[in-house]
C-alpha cells in the first residue's frame, strides 16, 4: 500500500492505496490561516504536525498499515518556513497568499537576473521575497536562519528528520535555476542566503528519506518504508490526472483557474505571467497559466442574486454566441496574462435585454476567455495542448465546458468520478519511489464524456474573445 498526504491551506489529506491504485482509505484535518495585519497570511508549522498525526490516527484506526511500502507528500507551494539550527521554528510560516513582500518582490524582479535564472517573475508570493522582507524587518529572526523549508518539506522533516524539497516545489520559490534543476548560488547569495541554507534536492519520484522508526512503531508500520519527493500542489495533481508528458494538460475550474500543461522541454517566457516549473518527474517540465477568480467569481454574482450557481449554469440549455454584455473577472486582481494586482473587475454592456441568464451568460464566457488568455500565453511560448482533462467543481457544468471547447478550439475530456487530486498524485509519487517505477504508473483516468468545440460558433467565441480583450485593456485604468 501507499499514502500520498497533502498539506493544503484548510486542511491536510491522507489518502491510502494499494499497489492497483484503489482507493482503500482517506483521513483529513482542518487547518486555520492567521491574519495578523492587512496581506499577511501565516500558518504555525505546529498545526501542521498535529494535523498529520491526526490523519495517521484516522488511517491507522481503519486500516492494518504494515503493508504500506510508500509515502508521498504534495502541498501549498511558496511558503517560507524558518529554522535555526536546532530545527526550532523562528516564526510562523509566511503562506503562498502572503502579499507583505510585494514592494521587495518589484525590486527583485526588475532586475533581469531573476527572470533569466528563474523564467519566472518574481512574484509577492513567491519565497525569495519573503526573506528579504524578513531580513529589513525581522533581522534578528533573520540572522538565526540556518533552514528555509517549504511546508511540505517540513512535513518531511517530521516524517524522516532530513531536509529535503524536490524540484517542482523548489521552482516557486525564485531561488532555483529551473533549466539545470539546481539552485542558484547567485540569487541566493543576492537575498543574503547560501546553499547551505537550502535543502537538498531530489526528484519528486525519487526516495527523499525513510520514515523514523518510532513514527513506523506508533501507527503500525513496516521498517523503512521510502517518503517520496513528491510535488507541489499542482504537479502532483497532474500526477494524479496523468498529465505528464507532453501535449497532455488540465484546466482546474476551483476558486481559481489553473490552465497547466506537461512539457519535455524547458521553454519559459516569464513575460506572459506564465509559470514554468520543474514538473515532479525527471527531466520534465510543466506551464501554467493562473487566473485568481474561476468558480469563485461564479459563487460572488450567484450570492449577488442570492441564488445558487448549479441552479444559474443548470437553467442556461444549449450553447450561445456571446452577447454585448460581457463580464471581466478581476475581483481580485489578476495574475495570467496581465500581472496586475491592482486591476478589478466589471460588467460591460448592460442593456435592457441583459437577464438573469445573460448575465449569467457574461460570467462563465468572462472566466472562459481568462482562461483562453493562459492558452494564448502558453502557446506563445510554444506549448501545445492536445488533450485537455476538466477538473475542479466548476467541470459540473456542462454549458461552461462547451463555453471553454468552442473558445479553446479543443475537445475537453470530462473523467469519471474520481479522486485525481494531490493526495492521489502523492501516493503515485510514493509509489515511484518504493518500486522504481515512473510516468507510466500515471495513467489518465477513464473519461466519462468528451465534449466537443461547436465548430458552428467558433468565430462567435472568437469574436467574443476579441470584445473581451477590448474591454480588458479600457478597464486597466478605471479599475
Amino acid at each position: 500500500m501507499f499514502i500520498g498526504l497533502d498539506l493544503g491551506t484548510s486542511g491536510l489529506k491522507a489518502l491510502l492505496i494499494d499497489d492497483a491504485q484503489r482507493i482503500l482509505g482517506e483521513a483529513t484535518a482542518p487547518l486555520s490561516v492567521s491574519r495578523p495585519q492587512e496581506g499577511w497570511s501565516e500558518q504555525a508549522p505546529a498545526d501542521w504536525i498535529a494535523a498529520a498525526e491526526a490523519v495517521f490516527d484516522g488511517l491507522a484506526g481503519a486500516h492494518d498499515l504494515g503493508g504500506v511500502a510508500g509515502i508521498g507528500l504534495s502541498g501549498q507551494m511558496h511558503g517560507a518556513t524558518l529554522l535555526d539550527a536546532s530545527d526550532q521554528v523562528l516564526r510562523p510560516a509566511i503562506l503562498w497568499n502572503d502579499t507583505r513582500a510585494h514592494a521587495e518582490a518589484a525590486e527583485m524582479d526588475a532586475d533581469p537576473v531573476w527572470r533569466q535564472v528563474t523564467g519566472n517573475i518574481v512574484f509577492p508570493g513567491f519565497t525569495a521575497p519573503k526573506l528579504v522582507w524578513v531580513q529589513r524587518n525581522e533581522p534578528g529572526v533573520f540572522d538565526r536562519v540556518a533552514k528555509v523549508l517549504l511546508p511540505k518539506d517540513y512535513l518531511r522533516l517530521w516524517l524522516t528528520g532530513d531536509h529535503v524539497a524536490e524540484m517542482s516545489d523548489a521552482a516557486g520559490t525564485s531561488w532555483l535555476d529551473t533549466g539545470a534543476r539546481d539552485w542558484s548560488h547567485d540569487l541566493l547569495a543576492r537575498t543574503g542566503l547560501s546553499r547551505d541554507h537550502m535543502p537538498r534536492l531530489v526528484e519528486g519520484s525519487a526516495v527523499s528519506g525513510l520514515l523514523r522508526g518510532a513514527l513506523a512503531t506508533r501507527w503500525g508500520l513496516p521498517a523503512n518504508v521510502v517518503v517520496a519527493g513528491g510535488g507541489g500542489d499542482n504537479a502532483a495533481s497532474a500526477i494524479g490526472a496523468g498529465v505528464v508528458t507532453a501535449g497532455q494538460a488540465f484546466v482546474s475550474l476551483g476558486t481559481s483557474g489553473v490552465l497547466f500543461a506537461a512539457n519535455d522541454g524547458y521553454q519559459p517566457d516569464a513575460a506572459t505571467a506564465v509559470h514554468t516549473f520543474c514538473h515532479a518527474l525527471p527531466d520534465t517540465w510543466h506551464q501554467m497559466g493562473v487566473i485568481l477568480a474561476a468558480t469563485d467569481a461564479l459563487n460572488w454574482y450567484a450570492g449577488l442574486l442570492g441564488s445558487d450557481a448549479g441552479a444559474l449554469t443548470g437553467a442556461l440549455g444549449a450553447l450561445q454566441a456571446p452577447g454585448k454584455t460581457r463580464f471581466l473577472p478581476y475581483l481580485g486582481g489578476e495574475r495570467t496574462p496581465l500581472n496586475d494586482a491592482a486591476v478589478r473587475g466589471a460588467f460591460i454592456g448592460l442593456e435592457h435585454s441583459t437577464d438573469r441568464a445573460a448575465a449569467t451568460r457574461a460570467v462563465l464566457e468572462g472566466v472562459t476567455f481568462a482562461i483562453r488568455d493562459c492558452r494564448d500565453a502558453l502557446a506563445a511560448t510554444g506549448t501545445q495542448i492536445s488533450t485537455l482533462l476538466a477538473l475542479g467543481g466548476g467541470s459540473r457544468s456542462d454549458y461552461w465546458l462547451r463555453a471553454i471547447a468552442t473558445a479553446l478550439g479543443t475537445t475537453v475530456d470530462v473523467p469519471v468520478a474520481g479522486d485525481f487530486g494531490g493526495a492521489f498524485g502523492a501516493a503515485r509519487l510514493g509509489m515511484m519511489a518504493a518500486t522504481g517505477g515512473g510516468a507510466e504508473l500515471a495513467t489518465a483516468p477513464e473519461i466519462a464524456r468528451s465534449i466537443e468545440p461547436d465548430t458552428s460558433l467558433g468565430q462567435a467565441f472568437d469574436d467574443g474573445h476579441a470584445r473581451y480583450r477590448a474591454a480588458q485593456s479600457a478597464i486597466r485604468g478605471l479599475t
